[in-house]
């Protein structure tokens, strides 16, 4: 009977103790979510560090202790520790729209009188405009659901993402938890940064660790949302803005009420967003910011100006690209003056040969510039570029260095000008230069260490065969070692072979023998892409396979019958053409053919009667009930070629609205019918 009463001592302590734990943890995610919001939406942190960072060990610890209680808003999921393989790719809700460019104030009130124009108003009427500060980052879209935290895409091709929900968890200026009165459903999409200050940071012990730089912080904050393990992006300590908000019910009559909104419901908006009622003020705030920008702690490259009344924005609508209710006006890039040391040239994968100029270090837009682009050799010959030069450099886009002018007053007369080597700089093969390219290259492709070396790298890329194990450090080991020439030798690789290599054990040894394995399972398209051709792109590697199914018809095809695929123009034409009757290319296409790679696809599109077949369409503008993509898939499947241009061969020209003028025009002239979405419609309706 003691043991008994114990017993139930015992039980009841426990039970007591675990309805302890829960209502703690409850009290912890409370206060520290609370906390998190003062600290970054707020900018008034109620808490020192020291006094946060122990009240969320305790909540670990209980959360550790009680895993049952842990929830989706904890704060404890900001510290990460999620390990992501593949980034799976996720359908936007709405597409995810760039915007139209703009370079000077002419082009803003261009912009204001079609607004104006489309929305039937005068000239003398005002139209209300918001103005926010175009950030440097990644874009991303992020989905709530009840209030609560549910995922996170990257833009990708603006169709559809990465899911990076992990890793977008750890950035604390985002809720995981919502405030206030929020709908049931919400979308947010804002900018993921990374400050100077942090970035300097980064930067300065990625050098003490031997470790390559990042050449920017959006390159920086791209490459942290992409990271495999989620507790180092925590430890990047990156930042995000909003600047939309959507739900369901459209509780917003303007896109300045949608942020104060998203103020409430706990998002670091930009205190540097503003409203105007006329465009004289937008202009005032645009010349400010030409100015101001250079005193934030975070890259900007412009402003994004929006016509603040949603109604107004659903009349004006958008074009497939870009709404027509919002533009960017990017601000003039900064320029500096440095010398120029040194002229190195890279040759890449296809061979091409790029011009590198050496520069004395020199900041630049919040980095450090030592190299920058020169393209080609009729760009050093147009800036008539010496050794020694003092140039000016500025970034294109706020992003990639390049020069822009030479200050000839401060050359010496001992200044030799720069020549455009005729060998190759390093197999020392004579360069060619084809008649319609600006792009010298090396033709030893078989043969040329950096062309071998890139070739494999764009192989086992992401978007290619995704072997993730191979870095460019193996590589050229791979290489040097003549353990590989081809793609197609990794295939051929053994333990024994890579245990050669420096700092190699038998775990990573291990671990890329099966990535090689895993990836016999990729697609035709991927492989497609994998290989190399040059001009073959992602999106030409996918129409080619659908069009073909094989690599066997592939190779079937002429120049001429290669034109009638969709994408495929006469350039790309005779690149392909060339590079399948290249008996070497042959050679590793069938080794890896017998090495058990997809080259034939393993989905077949589906058929429907060949009502169009021998028909050519060109797809123009945007339409009601398909996309362009679906509407070119659905005439494919009765048949049809769809190409990209107006000619001769097109049956017809499908134009739906905002047609491309050119496209119509030309149609016009070559006599080429132009039908609509319901003619179409009819078309294949008469047939079934």
């Amino acid at each position: 009977m003691l043991q008994v009463l114990k017993n139930y001592v015992r039980l009841y302590a426990l039970i007591h103790d675990r309805e302890d734990a829960k209502i703690r943890i409850q009290e912890l995610v409370g206060a520290l979510n609370n906390y998190n919001y003062h600290y970054y939406q707020l900018d008034q942190p109620l808490i020192s560090d020291q006094q946060f960072d122990a009240l969320l060990q305790e909540l670990m610890r209980l959360e550790t202790q009680y895993p049952e209680f842990k929830t989706a808003d904890s704060p404890s999921q900001r510290v990460g520790g999620t390990v992501t393989r593949n980034f799976i790719s996720v359908a936007h809700r709405h597409p995810m729209l760039s915007l139209a460019n703009s370079y000077n104030t002419e082009d803003i009130m261009d912009f204001d009188r079609r607004v104006k124009t489309q929305l039937g108003r005068s000239a003398d009427d005002e139209i209300e405009y918001t103005a926010e500060l175009k950030f440097d980052g990644l874009s991303i879209s992020i989905h709530y659901e009840q209030g609560t935290f549910k995922q996170a895409l990257t833009r990708g091709d603006g169709i559809s993402g990465d899911d990076v929900s992990a890793n977008v968890k750890t950035i604390a200026s985002i809720p995981l938890r919502l405030q206030g009165d929020f709908p049931d459903y919400l979308e947010v999409r804002g900018e993921i940064i990374m400050n100077y200050t942090q970035f300097n940071r980064l930067n300065q012990l990625r050098t003490a660790l031997g470790e390559q730089v990042f050449a920017n912080p959006r390159n920086a904050a791209s490459g942290s949302i992409k990271l495999q393990d989620s507790s180092e992006v925590a430890q990047r300590k990156l930042d995000a803005f909003i600047y939309d908000a959507r739900t369901n019910t459209k509780p917003f009559t303007s896109h300045w009420q949608a942020l104060q909104q998203a103020k409430s419901w706990g998002f670091k908006v930009s205190e540097h967003t503003a409203k105007f009622n006329r465009i004289t003020d937008l202009m005032a705030f645009i010349n400010q910011w030409n100015t101001l920008r250079h005193q934030l702690n975070y890259a900007t490259d412009g402003l994004v100006i929006k016509v603040n009344h949603i109604e107004y924005q659903d009349q004006l609508g958008a074009t497939l690209k870009s709404p027509r209710w919002a533009i960017a006006y990017k601000f003039q890039a900064e320029q500096v003056f440095t010398q120029l040391l040194d002229v190195g040239f890279q040759v890449g994968r296809t061979g091409a040969v790029t011009p590198v100029a050496i520069l004395e270090p020199v900041q630049l837009s919040g980095t450090t510039v030592k190299r920058a682009s020169l393209h080609n050799a009729d760009i050093i010959e147009k800036l008539n570029l010496h050794y020694g030069d003092y140039v000016q450099i500025e970034k294109g886009g706020e992003i990639i260095p390049k020069i822009t002018a030479v200050d000839e007053r401060l050359r010496t007369s001992e200044a030799l000008k720069i020549r455009y080597p005729e060998h190759c700089p390093e197999c020392q093969t004579l360069l060619i230069r084809h008649e319609d390219e600006a792009q010298h290259y090396c033709p030893n492709s078989e043969n040329c260490f950096p062309q071998i070396c890139g070739r494999i790298e764009h192989f086992v890329s992401r978007k290619a065969m995704n072997i993730e194990s191979l870095g460019t450090e193996t590589i050229v080991q791979l290489v040097q070692k003549q353990l590989v020439h081809t793609v197609a030798d990794l295939y051929d690789l053994t333990k024994a072979d890579l245990l050669t290599l420096d700092r190699f054990a038998e775990k990573s040894a291990d671990n890329i023998l099966h990535a090689i394995s895993e990836s016999k399972s990729r697609t035709f398209e991927q492989v497609l892409y994998a290989l190399g051709i040059r001009h073959v792109g992602e999106r030409t590697a996918q129409a080619l396979a659908r069009a073909t199914g094989s690599m066997q018809e592939l190779c079937k095809k002429n120049k001429d019958e290669l034109q009638q695929i969709s994408e495929i123009g006469k350039t790309i034409a005779d690149s392909i053409y060339m590079y399948l009757n290249n008996p070497q290319h042959l050679n590793v296409i069938e080794r890896l053919q017998a090495r058990g790679l997809q080259f034939q696809m393993t989905h077949v599109h589906r058929t429907l009667n060949q009502v169009f077949s021998g028909c050519h369409f060109v797809i123009t503008g945007t339409f009601k009930n398909l996309s362009r993509e679906a509407l070119k898939t659905l005439l494919e499947q009765h048949g049809a070629h769809v190409s990209s241009s107006v000619s001769k061969k097109t049956t017809a020209l499908v134009a739906g609205a905002d047609p491309g003028p050119e496209k119509i025009k030309k149609a016009t002239a070559l006599q080429v019918k132009i039908i609509n979405e319901m003619e179409l419609s009819d078309m294949l309706q008469s047939t079934i």
